[in-house]
């Protein structure tokens, strides 16, 4: 899997604050819209969000993505590249 964290992302979604199915919601329909090649960055506190259903996503429809826990901060930023 590419370093996804190391690069500039092209679009930024904050959903911090935002309870379980929101985020997913959310992520889907950006990821739709977005051109190919796009790099997202998602903000989230929901951990069913961050740590299930979005990575689940993207293994379904075969998006790369990076995982990484912000521990202090309480949030999780999730990378993912819409091929």
């Amino acid at each position: 899997m590419a370093d996804l964290k190391s690069q500039a992302p092209t679009q930024t979604l904050d959903v911090l604050g935002r309870v379980c199915p929101f985020p997913l919601v959310l992520t889907k329909k950006t990821i739709e819209k977005a051109e190919p090649g796009t790099l997202l960055k998602v903000l989230c506190d929901a951990p069913a969000s961050a740590e299930d259903t979005i990575p689940k996503y993207c293994e379904k429809n075969n998006y790369p993505y990076e995982l990484i826990k912000i521990e202090d901060k309480g949030y999780w930023e999730i990378y993912i590249k819409k091929s």
